[in-house]
């Protein structure tokens, strides 16, 4: 069993940054696929990047170049960073852990990125 709590989310103007903080519980997240998906109003939720230990992370084309994804295992967190926000990057975000079969979800944090 996974708890996953997600902070860093907010308003933000165009071309600035945010770094997403995605702190687990419960377990270590060494053995799991770890990542984050996003939703904006009236869009299916879609995957933004994601990490395994010992593979190259995964990006979503729209974010490549601007977002990182990046984890503490000494610290049990998983971070996005975001560069170079646009306003269609406007959605709540949310983290997730993936092993077994099983998935866990974080409860999303608001990202707003506005003028």
């Amino acid at each position: 069993q996974v708890q996953l709590v997600e902070s860093g989310g907010g308003l933000v103007q165009p071309g600035g940054s945010l770094r997403l903080s995605c702190a687990a519980s419960g377990s270590n997240l060494a053995s799991y696929t770890t990542g984050w998906h996003r939703q904006a109003p009236g869009k299916e939720r879609e995957l933004v990047a994601s990490m395994r230990w010992g593979r190259a992370p995964n990006y979503a084309d729209s974010v490549k170049g601007r977002f990182t994804i990046s984890r503490d295992l000494a610290k049990n967190t998983v971070y996005l960073q975001m560069n170079s926000l646009s306003v269609e990057d406007t959605a709540v975000y949310y983290c997730y852990a993936f092993a077994g079969g099983r998935d866990w979800w974080g409860q999303g944090t608001q990202v707003t990125v506005s003028s």
